[in-house]
């Protein structure tokens, strides 16, 4: 099965598809090890990791396409890409499209936001007309070349107009095209069980630590029928907990044994990144063959 196609199909499923963030072509891989079936590609994530700064619209198309790539190289599983605004308007999305679906992405996340947008969860965000929204997403929906390339259309309305209106708007966005809708931030479970209650398409849930949305598991966002839920940046959160944690002892005591028991030991570490495969490619290329005889 193409991945563009096993994307849709987890989300038509409406299962509550987990899909743990990657940031970078490493946290891809231990998704995949530990047996997810699909991952995101957090535009946060990589803005903080790749950049050092916010999600606050820095990160650009080409360095987005770039992280892509390297991670499908990395990996076989889906991939979810969040493309912010989609790097401009309606026909900047024909060229975001191409270049991402070109790069391995099984789908892409869209925003009404206006540019520079604002993580989800910040405030101070500002939208764009639904009428804008809508043909960013028939542009996207024209432009790419696998019909079953998913198109995710989140509104962050809820923040600023309510929740009525950030229904509306996700209508608006499944009559344009959108084959799943991401109703951004809502802040009671009420309004979560209402999204998936209104809205035709697979839906999808956004469990951020610490932001605007109550946290609900898995189980019980499968029981409100959500197609996907994305936990974009928990790896990365305990990530660096975890560096802080080590690195904070290394300059107190300047002993790696003190946190020995914080860290993956070498051959683990090997064996994530596939040494094994490009020991026995080594082998193979560098081992003369043995000759035939003369001609």
């Amino acid at each position: 099965m193409r991945h563009t196609t096993h994307l849709r199909h987890l989300l038509e499923k409406r299962a509550a598809t987990v899909l743990p963030g990657a940031a970078n072509a490493l946290t891809a891989r231990l998704i995949e090890d530990i047996g997810f079936e699909a991952l995101y590609v957090t535009g946060a994530g990589v803005a903080n990791t790749y950049l050092g700064m916010p999600d606050i619209g820095l990160l650009t198309l080409k360095e987005l396409v770039n992280h892509v790539a390297v991670m499908r190289d990395a990996v076989e599983m889906p991939m979810l890409v969040d493309a912010d605004t989609g790097f401009g308007n309606a026909l900047n999305m024909a060229k975001t499209v191409r270049q991402l679906e070109q790069a391995g992405a099984s789908g892409l996340q869209i925003e009404d936001q206006t540019f520079p947008k604002r993580c989800g969860h910040f405030d101070g965000k500002e939208l764009i007309s639904a009428a804008e929204m809508a043909g960013k997403i028939k542009a996207t929906a024209d432009s790419r070349i696998d019909d079953d390339f998913v198109i995710v259309a989140r509104t962050d309305a809820r923040a600023m107009e309510g929740m009525d209106a950030a229904l509306e708007r996700a209508h608006r966005y499944i009559e344009a095209g959108a084959d799943v809708t991401f109703v951004e931030a809502p802040t009671t479970v009420e309004e979560l069980r209402r999204i998936t209650d209104e809205l035709a398409v697979p839906q999808i849930a956004n469990m951020v630590f610490g932001g605007k949305t109550p946290l609900v598991d898995q189980a019980g966002l499968g029981n409100m029928v959500y197609g996907g839920v994305l936990y974009a940046n928990a790896a990365l959160q305990a990530s660096l907990h975890g560096m802080q944690q080590v690195l904070g002892e290394l300059k107190a005591s300047g002993n790696l044994e003190a946190v020995a028991d914080k860290l993956v030991d070498f051959s683990e570490r090997q064996r994530l990144v596939s040494k094994d495969k490009f020991d026995d490619l080594e082998t193979l290329f560098t081992t003369p063959s043995p000759t035939s005889g003369e001609n």
